[in-house]
């Protein structure tokens, strides 16, 4: 089965993307949905948060206060490989173990991190989404309402722009409308298919 790793920059359009190929019938798992099971309470990683962060990262129901972590793992590097080094294993153990699960021509693995973390060895090519950084930050203030700050921490704490290109076997250019995106992600599918022996559909 042909493995292939999307990923791209926060507010790129990656989930847009991931959800066409659902349509299209491709597998997909999420690292960001693993991440978030992990961290639910009774999840696998959330007591060594607790432990690393101290119980003020919990809110006064007792489960993780995302945006607090989110704003100290975005403004502090050291803090931010703390969180990485409790969650990454885990994430890629669940990716690896959903992988083998699967019978399909291909899947789509979406990975936010995938350039960040070095873990182009769990996929066979790697598609990026791509959009300018402005629109990835007009898409970020007016879906998550993050401050100007926030925004800047996140990109900051991702790979460029560049860096992530270089490293892509496929790109597509979301800065267009969704009809837009759907023609671009089913010549992708067809090119997927071509290439673990399937037939188009």
């Amino acid at each position: 089965m042909l493995v292939v790793g999307l990923t791209g920059g926060i507010g790129s359009g990656k989930t847009a993307v991931a959800d066409c190929f659902a349509a299209l019938g491709v597998p997909l798992i999420d690292a960001d949905e693993i991440a978030r099971n992990l961290v639910d309470p009774g999840g696998d990683a959330l007591k060594d948060i607790v432990t690393c962060f101290g119980p003020e990262i919990l809110d006064s129901h007792g489960n993780l206060d995302r945006g607090r972590l989110r704003h100290r793992v975005f403004t502090d590097a050291v803090e931010r490989r703390r969180l990485e080094a409790i969650l990454h294993p885990r994430i890629r153990t669940e990716i690896l173990a959903r992988i083998r699960r699967l019978d399909a021509p291909y899947c789509i693995v979406s990975i936010p991190l995938l350039v960040e973390t070095g873990q182009s060895d769990l996929v066979d090519r790697v598609l990026v989404v791509d959009c300018p950084t402005e629109l990835q930050r007009e898409r970020i203030a007016r879906r998550d309402g993050w401050s100007g700050e926030d925004i800047d921490g996140a990109l900051q704490a991702q790979a460029s722009r560049e860096q992530r290109l270089r490293a892509a076997n496929d790109v597509i250019v979301n800065d267009r409308d969704l009809d837009s995106l759907r023609r671009s992600i089913a010549t992708l599918h067809r090119t997927y298919l071509e290439a673990s022996n399937a037939t188009p559909r």
